[in-house]
């Protein structure tokens, strides 16, 4: 869904003797970036006042010298990529690498989606259990569609793309030949005065992942999602939510969990990991219909959203990789399955946070994408009402006479990932997203949308009915 448009990289005027030369240098951004809205319907992103935000890479210790955040520096520096490094002795030395999509400002959010295609060609739509769900179809739509009898026998249930996201059972992982830096996020330990560094900052991510107060894709910089949902966790212990790390906090988030547990493993990739279906997502709905599922693009897409990482951080870790059967990558070590029964939901579009209760018991906190200026959530409660495991998505394009209905099959890719949960709000709900990194801030049309793996984690432990509250 993304199309970068060509950058103007470099320009140059040379003056020799008497002639003069212009020179440019074109340089097209092939990476994967958030898919923001334009500013004038983006939903206050960049500043949470009761948050404070801190959305920078560089680091340092605050005036106190007992609390390891980052703070805003005019310009931001990227050791992450010498410390991946072994050959350069570990030494901390600043790069020139894009900064992930959690240390984004809002003003290159703002830029980045003005270069993103405008393909998405959906002027409203609905999430639907299959193509043939006429229970699920809005009787007030006026367009028709009826789909080739092959497509409705297909079953997306099983599809390797879902479950490789939810299994890890049967698959291989250790700390055997883990790199200089894997090792120094192992052993990290957080202490009062201590310099920031990435190897802290992913261990405290890693931590918050385990203790179910979702970072979102962990990526090595501390920005708007790591501070919610440090709060989030303080929030769920009873301490001080101050988004800020002290001795109180670091107990309670390692209070449970083995001292020897890595942060950092390797994986062998399988036969299985390497056969799984993939598929460059086409543009437009009309396009995207015709395929026969929205899988991931890739292998790396495939692995990143499995282990809970931002897909750059994945680059990093395992460059000069092939990812081919049998051979071992560094991954992030996820959090087990929450095993709480979830009875209620607040999604708090202040905050950008799904709050997860068992009765009144704060069980989890996901960050989420919650409506927009232009598209605004209700408010009010509402009940969960279906809950549909790799949906398709009945996409209408054009206005008035001019309408034309796509069904868009199922996959991750799929614009609302791989699950949808219908509100009592009739074309309202709860589900996933193609674009993980994006969460919090690019904007939603109304719904709530989470990260496919947080989304697939409330879906296993929410019941039918339970309450859900928009505010």
């Amino acid at each position: 869904m993304m199309k970068i448009k060509p950058l103007i990289a470099s320009m140059s005027i040379a003056i020799i003797s008497a002639s003069m030369s212009l020179s440019a240098v074109a340089a097209t951004d092939n990476t994967r970036t958030t898919p923001a809205r334009t500013a004038d319907k983006l939903p206050g992103i960049a500043v949470l006042a009761s948050l404070d935000v801190q959305e920078s890479r560089s680091t340092s210790i605050d005036n106190n010298n007992t609390v390891a955040t980052p703070s805003i520096k005019p310009k931001t520096t990227d050791s992450m990529s010498d410390l991946i490094d072994t050959k350069q002795d570990n030494r901390i030395q600043s790069a020139s690498e894009p900064v992930a999509a959690d240390n984004m400002s809002a003003a290159e959010l703002t830029r980045k989606d003005e270069q993103s295609d405008r393909t998405d060609d959906i002027s409203e739509g609905q999430a639907v259990a299959g193509p043939s769900d006429a229970s699920s179809i809005d009787a007030t739509d006026p367009s028709s569609f009826e789909m080739p009898q092959y497509e409705k026998s297909l079953d997306f249930n099983t599809d390797p793309a879902i479950k490789n996201i939810e299994d890890k059972d049967g698959k291989r992982y250790t700390t055997l030949n883990l790199s200089n830096y894997a090792k120094q996020v192992n052993n990290a330990t957080w202490s009062p005065n201590m310099n920031v560094n990435s190897a802290m900052t992913i261990k405290m991510q890693a931590l918050l992942d385990w203790n179910y107060a979702s970072p979102g894709p962990i990526d090595g910089g501390w920005g708007m999602n790591s501070k919610k949902a440090l709060i989030n966790f303080q929030t769920m212990k009873g301490l001080p939510a101050t988004g800020t790390m002290d001795q109180k906090t670091w107990d309670a988030l390692t209070k449970n969990i083995p001292a020897n547990k890595p942060v950092l493993v390797t994986y062998t990739l399988t036969e299985d990991d390497i056969k799984t279906n993939f598929l460059t997502t086409p543009s437009g709905s009309e396009a995207k219909s015709k395929v026969k599922g929205l899988y991931y693009q890739d292998i790396k897409e495939m692995l990143a959203e499995r282990f809970h990482m931002d897909i750059r951080y994945l680059d990093k870790l395992n460059k000069n990789k092939n990812y081919r059967a049998g051979e071992t990558i560094t991954v992030l070590n996820t959090r087990k399955p929450l095993n709480e029964r979830i009875n209620r939901v607040v999604a708090d579009k202040a905050s950008k946070t799904l709050y997860a209760y068992n009765d009144d018991k704060l069980v989890a906190t996901y960050p989420t994408t919650i409506g927009s200026d232009a598209t605004p959530s209700p408010q009010g409660t509402f009940k969960i009402i279906n809950r549909v495991k790799m949906p398709w998505y009945k996409a209408t394009v054009g206005e008035g006479g001019d309408k034309k209905v796509h069904m868009l099959p199922p996959g991750p890719n799929n614009p609302v990932g791989v699950v949808w949960m219908g509100l009592s709000k009739p074309s309202y709900g709860i589900h996933g997203s193609p674009k993980p990194e994006g969460i919090s801030r690019q904007a939603s049309a109304g719904c709530v949308r989470l990260t496919n793996w947080d989304v697939l984690e409330v879906y296993a432990n929410i019941e039918n009915g339970a309450t859900v509250e928009l505010k």
